[in-house]
């Protein structure tokens, strides 16, 4: 077999021991003491009957035959003494092919096993390759290149532990030979190899396969770096970790830690400190990371109750605790369910150590042994080595955490933003790089001129559903109650339970005659203080008895009624409500791409948006009419998909028949916005702004001029306006959509009955076609414009 470790190389390698042999020859000509003269010369005699040896050999075959000769003329090199100590062997720079190993590297490969092959970590083809022409650049043209980079081989033990041992090359009998077929390169050349390191092709035309000679032979050392390249990947791999993407999970670590420690059983894993809750915190699955004290095999409070005392030592002594025997712990009595649950998991030693950032405890470094005493206070020193950059990890980590956690209460629980977040951050600078020269005074947050756009898609008579489902609770609950009295008989109490069905059939027939006002907490008032007390002293009767288990199953402890009609009905239109508010958020994406603006969103039964647009929200873009009219129709296609998701899904996947209706409310005069401080939420500002407030709080129960009909009807989108500017660009929208199927081409018109302080309010009204939607796709004024210029040129035809 070939010499060569890789098929491609600029080298043709010959191994040759022809600078051992002149040596030799030297020592037995001129050397004065007989007694060296008389060793080289027998040797010299041996080396005579293989000239290849001088020559170049080029087969592993002929190495591995000639062994014991080769031995003992490299054995000036490789001294006896230190046979058992030094991991040395024969090899050339960066290849694999070694022999003539000495002892102790004999024992770390026969440990490491039969099935195991010896590489270099990380050199790829391309790597070799590109190093041995910079081995040519170095020896033969004399360039100042500095290649050599730290090479490893990582050899697993006899325990399967993975060690490192960081490689040296002497190269001093290695000699580089060109060919007839190797390049003569300039300075212009090599200047440009040096600027071209990935570059293979170059190399390769440079220094084309097989064009030089590597001749001689080199000898590598080995040097047993195992913890301090443990350390290095372990630190590599911590500065990439992150709160959604930790390596703290992975095996890879555990092997780090096993190296650093030799122990082949060792396991770590992280926990989280909350220094707000005082106590250890579960971490949620998504992070990632091992722990074997926050485990979710437990629920909280016990896991606060075992390890209680456990943190306290940790955060008032900051040092580690360690345990060498789990039994030392059982046979402790405060501390015997500890040790249980730890000999549970099969770990008989282990060491918490305490993280700390900024003089609080953030987490724990938990290393754990299934055997006793393998972890211990001696080893334990070696945590410090490796603490400091888990504490790096573990800062950055909670800060990405906590970034996320802030942009979560961002989104739900409050009103800033991101389209006017740079106002307030504004406002935030202003206040912390003047605070230390003055009392700084908080300028409030106004945005002055923007367009309001108020929409809104509400359940209809989602009040008189509710109050159906109340009643058949309450029904339903009554029946049960009945039910189990029937089945009673109590001679000594019979007038008491008389008197009680006598007063549940009442409740009976009141319910039949509708749910009145204060029905529902009267009758619940009645059964949680005359009933229930007495169901505890009737179920003597093994029917009583299940029959009462059975309704109290019914029975909803938290809201102290009979909850499974409104259950139902709640389950429902909270995910009808979740659902609209997802196609409307996912929208914004959309409307925010036409002209960042304002936009918030209320839940109720149904959901309603307010958006403003204007310059002093966006002062970075040219504000323009056209954007407001492109909002507009995003609105309109919004609201139309809203209702068609109702209509699609109702009927199949619900089991209510929702009905929605969809309203806008059209408002040309600009208003301003501010931010109330004790609110922590925008509104309207100025008086003079509120008559927009008045409207969007009424409208949506007003009725048609002259009529009892509601201006907002099932399936259909009501637009409310003021004037015939406003009339006459909503009709072109409504228009334009019905051309592409999503509205009805019918548009009612109408007059809406006068407001308490408002009048002259009117009504376009469309119905919404029950349409499969592409939610991504937004028509927007330039379909609109195209539209019209067909049809003129159509007429003009």
């Amino acid at each position: 077999m070939p010499i060569d470790q890789f098929e491609n190389s600029p080298f043709t390698t010959v191994i040759s021991f022809h600078k051992v042999i002149e040596t030799l020859e030297d020592i037995a000509e001129n050397d004065e003491v007989s007694y060296r003269v008389d060793y080289a010369k027998a040797l010299l005699k041996e080396v005579e009957k293989l000239p290849e040896l001088r020559t170049g050999i080029t087969t592993e075959e002929m190495i591995y035959e000639n062994e014991n000769l080769i031995k003992n003329l490299l054995a000036d090199l490789f001294p006896t003494a230190l046979n058992n100590n030094e991991i040395k062997a024969v090899s050339f720079p960066f290849q694999n092919f070694t022999f003539n190993f000495t002892n102790r590297f004999k024992k770390i490969i026969r440990e490491a096993g039969s099935n195991f092959e010896m590489s270099i970590r990380d050199l790829t083809e391309d790597n070799f390759y590109i190093m041995n022409c910079c081995l040519i650049l170095s020896v033969h043209y004399n360039e100042n290149i500095d290649l050599m980079r730290p090479l490893f081989y990582d050899i697993p033990d006899a325990h399967g532990i993975i060690k490192h041992y960081k490689i040296m090359y002497n190269a001093d009998f290695v000699e580089v030979i060109p060919t007839v077929h190797a390049k003569k390169l300039s300075q212009e050349e090599i200047n440009e190899l040096k600027n071209s390191y990935n570059n293979l092709d170059l190399w390769k035309e440079k220094f084309p396969p097989h064009s030089w000679i590597l001749k001689g032979f080199g000898i590598i050392s080995l040097f047993d770096v195992t913890v301090e390249s443990a350390i290095s990947n372990l630190k590599s791999k911590l500065l990439k970790a992150d709160s959604e993407n930790t390596s703290f999970e992975n095996s890879e670590l555990d092997e780090t830690f096993k190296s650093v420690f030799k122990l082949p059983d060792i396991q770590v894993g992280f926990s989280f400190f909350s220094s707000v809750e005082n106590h250890i915190i579960k971490v949620p699955n998504k992070l990632h990371i091992k722990s074997f004290i926050s485990t979710l095999e437990i629920d909280q409070k016990k896991l606060i109750s075992l390890f209680n005392e456990i943190f306290d030592y940790l955060v008032l002594t900051k040092e580690n605790l360690i345990i060498s025997d789990i039994d030392v712990l059982i046979e402790d009595e405060n501390f015997k369910e500890l040790g249980y649950y730890f000999k549970q998991k099969g770990i008989e030693s282990f060491i918490f150590t305490p993280v700390f950032t900024v003089e609080q405890i953030s987490g724990i470094i938990e290393l754990v042994s299934g055997t006793k005493y393998a972890l211990n206070t001696i080893n334990a020193q070696k945590l410090n080595d490796v603490t400091p950059f888990i504490t790096d990890t573990f800062e950055r980590i909670q800060n990405d955490i906590r970034n996320q956690l802030e942009a979560f209460i961002q989104k739900e629980y409050t009103t800033i933003h991101p389209s006017v977040y740079w106002k307030f951050l504004e406002e935030a600078r202003k206040y912390f790089f003047e605070l230390s020269e003055t009392n700084y005074i908080y300028k409030e947050i106004v945005f002055d001129k923007v367009f309001p756009l108020y929409g809104a898609s509400d359940i209809k008579s989602s009040t008189i559903l509710r109050n159906r489902a109340i009643t058949k609770d309450l029904q339903d609950q009554l029946h049960w109650l009945l039910s189990i009295f029937y089945l009673v008989d109590d001679e000594n109490n019979k007038l008491l339970f008389d008197q009680r069905i006598f007063e549940l059939k009442e409740f009976q027939n009141l319910l039949e005659e509708g749910l009145s006002s204060g029905i529902e907490q009267e009758i619940n008032k009645y059964i949680n203080q005359k009933i229930h007390p007495l169901l505890k002293n009737i179920t003597d009767e093994e029917v009583i008895r299940e029959k009462v288990a059975a309704y109290l199953s019914l029975f909803d402890e938290e809201s102290q009624s009979f909850y499974q009609e409104r259950k139902r009905f709640d389950t429902a239109l909270n995910h009808i409500n979740k659902r609209l508010a997802e196609i409307l958020d996912a929208a914004q994406i959309t409307a925010q791409n036409i002209f960042p603006h304002y936009y918030e969103r209320f839940v109720t039964d149904g959901v309603e948006h307010n958006i403003y647009i204007g310059s002093s929200i966006t002062p970075s873009k040219i504000f323009d009419q056209i954007y407001l009219q492109n909002l507009r129709l995003w609105q309109i296609q919004t609201l139309c998909k809203m209702q068609n998701f109702i209509q699609q899904n109702s009927q199949h996947e619900m089991p209510f028949m929702f009905e929605m209706t969809s309203l806008i409310l059209v408002y040309d005069t600009p208003v301003s916005i501010r931010f109330r401080m004790d609110e922590k939420r925008f509104d309207i500002d100025g008086n003079h702004n509120i008559k927009y407030e008045v409207i969007k709080k009424r409208i949506d129960k007003a009725f048609i001029k002259n009529s009892d009909e509601r201006i907002v009807q099932s399936n259909m989108l009501t637009i409310v306006y003021m004037n015939e500017e406003q009339k006459n660009e909503y009709t072109d929208y409504l228009t334009f959509l019905a051309s592409k199927a999503i509205l009805d081409t019918e548009i009612q018109q109408f007059d809406i009955e006068d407001l308490a302080g408002v009048s002259g309010l009117k009504a376009l009204r469309v119905n919404i076609m029950q349409n499969l939607f592409d939610e991504s796709h937004y028509y927007t004024s330039k379909d609109l414009i195209q539209l019209k210029t067909d049809a003129f040129k159509s007429e003009n035809k």
